[in-house]
């Protein structure tokens, strides 16, 4: 019996040295903005997931593209439709990246800046892609936020330069706003 509760002591034990402190968010926000001679065009998702491995620096944000919402039902039906962003066959926006971890104190309050670098896939391309940011840390509360610019929208299959006119409807740069409140996952 002794034998047996020592083995589970030590099993428990080693599973705990290898558990990593991630911190998780199922309503982060995000907000997109583009400006064209047409028209601003700006939508607001708040029901983004993200996840940050405090060990690692590894970052993932999923965004589910249905969920932007726009002032005008219009803007958001073409948003979604096959010619922009087609939301059916591509319903989730997503980045996985990677900071570096020794530039930020889980334990301590602060504002600490990092540069995330990795991967952004928008409509099954995927890019390199970096942005700086901020973490924040308050009392014992991890938040993230970051405004970067989306560059070449086109490269990704998303929307169509107009040829008819020298109004575009769609910009080539894309302004995101990205704010997270995490919680550390048990």
């Amino acid at each position: 019996m002794k034998k047996i509760s020592l083995i589970f002591t030590v099993l428990f034990m080693s599973m705990s040295l290898f558990a990593q402190k991630t911190y998780i968010t199922k309503n982060a926000y995000a907000k997109l903005f583009s400006h064209t001679v047409a028209e601003d065009i700006s939508a607001e998702n708040f029901k983004v997931i993200s996840k940050i491995n405090a060990e690692t620096g590894d970052l993932i944000v999923s965004v589910p593209v249905q969920s932007f919402t726009f002032e005008k039902a219009l803007m958001q039906k073409h948003f979604n439709q096959a010619n922009f962003m087609d939301s059916k066959q591509f319903p989730k926006i997503k980045f996985k990246g990677k900071f570096d971890v020794s530039k930020v104190n889980f334990t301590k309050d602060g504002k600490y800046p990092v540069t995330v670098s990795g991967n952004l896939t928008i409509r099954a391309v995927t890019k390199p892609h970096s942005a700086e940011g901020t973490i924040v840390v308050k009392d014992g509360k991890v938040s993230a936020n970051s405004v970067f610019i989306v560059k070449n929208i086109f490269q990704y299959g998303v929307g169509k330069p107009s040829k008819k006119s020298k109004k575009e409807n769609v910009a080539e740069d894309i302004k995101i706003t990205f704010k997270a409140n995490y919680e550390e996952q048990n």
